[in-house]
């Protein structure tokens, strides 16, 4: 079923709710899911509503023009979608494949809503897997001693291909500040628990010998700051001293695909809201 998503934050006060609303039912707009949560600490509240599209008189165009003066009233930070435009994803990687297949995967059994414009990968390793797909692969070597060129082909490509969500699928490279502030709340990345306790190579080998009882990652929106980005999602899977490091490295693997799944999947369907460095997700 199709349906627009308004998503609004704005100072928190009496009758937000109320307005919006009664702004929805003046025009015969149908909610079929709605969502709210006023935050204390900063004084802001956040909205989500999803509306059937064919229950409304107009188009997307028309309702921004209509809702404009609420949005100004309540000086609103908002948007409207339309669920028949599906965002273009562009797709980062590396050699490891676990987070690239899975994402294809579900993009191919229609668990993602989204349409997967290419992949962009500093290596050639993974470029089968995707053509099969059907999916253009772009081959960006990445020269350690000046990486400019590479990421200004990067930024070509994104430009492009009209993304208007980049993931890094276990993309092992460092974006430039300039990408990151152009993307802002655009470029999903995810990383295992083990950071800061365990860094540089082998964490797993590390956190092994440390007898670590959990086993984490986190999705994330990328910034300057590397892997401090506002949080989407996250999860635990607990390991005991039986587990060898195999099983280690294949839970780290697993628990990794399924976060980046999910933050991926909340941002397609406009669930994440930004506010500062912390989200909220509905």
């Amino acid at each position: 079923m199709r349906t627009f998503r308004l998503v609004i934050a704005c100072p928190d006060r009496v009758g937000i709710v109320a307005k919006v609303s009664n702004f929805l039912a003046s025009h015969n707009g149908w909610i079929t899911e709605a969502s709210h949560h006023s935050d204390n600490l900063s004084g802001w509240f956040f909205m989500r509503h999803e509306i059937r599209a064919d229950s409304l008189p107009f188009g997307i165009e028309a309702f921004r023009e209509a809702f404009a003066p609420i949005a100004e009233e309540f000086s609103m930070d908002w948007r409207i979608t339309d669920t028949e435009q599906k965002k273009r994803v562009v797709l980062m990687a590396s050699r490891e494949s676990h987070c690239l297949a899975d994402l294809l995967h579900r993009w191919h059994s229609d668990e993602l809503d989204c349409e997967i414009a290419c992949v962009i990968s500093n290596h050639d390793d993974l470029r089968s897997m995707v053509e099969w797909h059907g999916i253009p692969y772009y081959h960006v070597p990445v020269n350690p001693q000046n990486k400019e060129p590479a990421f200004a082909e990067v930024s070509r490509l994104v430009k492009q291909h009209e993304a208007e969500v980049v993931v890094l699928a276990r993309y092992m490279q460092i974006l430039p500040p300039e990408l990151c502030r152009e993307y802002a709340h655009k470029v999903i990345n995810i990383h295992h628990s083990f950071l800061p306790s365990f860094v540089g190579a082998k964490p797993y080998h590390q956190a092994s010998m440390r007898g670590v009882k959990l086993i984490g990652a986190t999705c994330h929106y990328v910034t300057e700051e590397l892997d401090a980005g506002p949080i989407i999602e996250q999860d635990v899977v607990r390991v005991s001293h039986s587990d060898s490091i195999e099983d280690m490295v294949r839970f780290g693997r697993d628990v990794e695909k399924m976060v980046l799944a999910r933050g991926l999947r909340y941002h397609l369907e406009d669930r994440v809201l930004v506010h500062g460095n912390k989200t909220v997700v509905f």
